[in-house]
């Protein structure tokens, strides 16, 4: 008889606590929203310049090559349906010490998140309302994420529905306006293929620098798995969710992405690339098509994106701390509400602090939360490998050895193409991490757990 996933949990020496809510649809909502279906609106004018206007090819390439990573997280949270992410697979796909590693690294990608998300839109509402302190800004919506999550994953999943079906309202408001700018033929605009290939400009090795940077919208994908232990719709629901949802944002982005590049042609002529999407809408709609995308991009980032990062590095730490890896508190789950709520709580003054720390240094930030997800990809690659081909001895090459080499290749090359900031604030936490495990094993402090599950 097949086990039920509260059951595959016992059979991995944890016991059910979080609340089974979740749908295959609350999760793959869940993830759209990680990734935000309008995120280009933010970089465009950057990966545009990057690809001599190839943006949409660049969307394309990183959708591509981040499907693989999609395929690894679905076979292992098929095989492991446990909170933690990659940190749980690491730790039993390969061992207890390279789990604390992946797990430490992906809290670098997971605990900035939040921050980055807060400061952008604060700042960009801050600008549009400069009378109330930066800071106003970031409590506010520090406050209202929290509250949401500590309520629930289920309330926390509501608020997903309703802020998704807002965003792809606004981008079938600038998509609808942008193709009839086109064939009006607004600031020179005709319909082209050029903006997914165009054989005078393209090169192999600039496009993939815009990758490098495209990419990244799609990071966000990995923060299903961290909902496993919620998810109520069979040991499926998390890998699916994760490939539909990937699929789904990268279509999302090659539309609006393309039909921006046709209405600005001229991708050398930005005034300013950081906000070129938003003269885009300007163009063509007009001031108010200007300032909904821009509200829009606050919203998205500062309460739906924040909203889910929240969520996900909380179930992290929930994993972590569990594992007596990180304080016990951690893994406090609240009596009524049934959620990480000690996490969730850590992760709120912990983003407030980051954001007045790097107020002023978002690049640095970025660079940060960057290499940690990359590399954390990287152990999870590594780790289907080593569980199937190693420990279960499997048979499916295909499955559970060419597709992760391909997806440990690639993201090892996105991995190679960071800035060198990224890498020396990436080393410098790395080594912290080594540093602690070290302390923890000479302590033994870490609870010994069964990990052949």
């Amino acid at each position: 008889m097949a086990l039920n996933d509260s059951e595959r949990v016992s059979e991995t020496g944890y016991k059910q606590e979080l609340k089974r809510s979740l749908t295959f649809w609350d999760l793959m909502i869940y993830g759209l929203v990680f990734m935000v279906p309008i995120a280009p609106f933010g970089i465009y004018g950057v990966v545009a310049q990057g690809s001599n206007g190839m943006v949409a090819l660049a969307y394309l390439i990183g959708m591509v090559a981040m499907i693989f990573t999609a395929l690894s997280y679905a076979t292992m949270s098929e095989a492991f349906p446990i909170a933690g992410s990659v940190y749980s697979y690491a730790q039993r796909g390969i061992n207890d010490s390279a789990g604390f590693i992946a797990g430490w690294l992906i809290l670098l990608d997971y605990i900035f998140v939040p921050a980055l998300l807060y400061l952008v839109s604060a700042a960009a509402l801050h600008d549009i309302v400069p009378e109330l302190p930066l800071v106003v800004w970031l409590v506010l919506f520090i406050s209202i994420n929290t509250v949401i999550n500590v309520i629930g994953i289920e309330f926390t999943a509501r608020a997903n529905k309703i802020i998704i079906v807002l965003e792809l309202i606004v981008l079938a408001i600038f998509v609808a306006v942008g193709v009839f700018a086109i064939a009006q033929g607004v600031n020179g605009a005709e319909f082209t293929f050029k903006p997914l290939y165009d054989p005078n400009e393209f090169s192999l090795g600039l496009v993939m620098g815009a990758v490098s940077i495209a990419v990244l919208s799609f990071l966000g994908f990995d923060a299903i798995a961290t909902l496993a232990e919620e998810s109520k719709g069979g040991r499926k629901a998390v890998g699916n969710a994760i490939i539909v949802s990937l699929l789904v944002v990268g279509v999302l982005f090659i539309i609006q992405t393309w039909v921006a590049a046709l209405i600005w042609p001229d991708y050398t002529s930005f005034e300013n690339a950081d906000v070129a999407f938003y003269q885009i809408a300007e163009i063509a709609g007009g001031a108010w098509l200007k300032w909904l995308t821009i509200i829009a991009t606050a919203i998205a980032w500062g309460i739906a994106d924040a909203l889910v990062a929240q969520a996900a590095i909380s179930r992290v730490l929930y994993s972590m701390a569990r594992d007596r890896k990180l304080p016990k508190i951690l893994s406090k789950v609240h009596p009524k509400f049934r959620t990480p709520y000690i996490s969730t709580i850590l992760v709120a003054f912990i983003s407030l602090g980051v954001t007045l720390f790097f107020a002023n240094r978002i690049g640095e930030l970025a660079s940060v939360i960057n290499f940690g997800a990359l590399s954390a990809f990287l152990f999870l690659h590594v780790s289907v490998v080593m569980y199937f081909m190693g420990k279960k001895k499997s048979k499916n090459y295909f499955k559970h050895l060419v597709l992760p080499v391909i997806g440990f290749l690639i993201i090892g090359y996105v991995w190679y193409s960071l800035d060198s900031l990224s890498k020396q604030l990436g080393f410098i936490w790395l080594a912290v991490g080594i540093i602690y495990l070290i302390f923890l094993k000479l302590t033994k402090r870490d609870t010994r757990i069964d990990l052949d599950g």
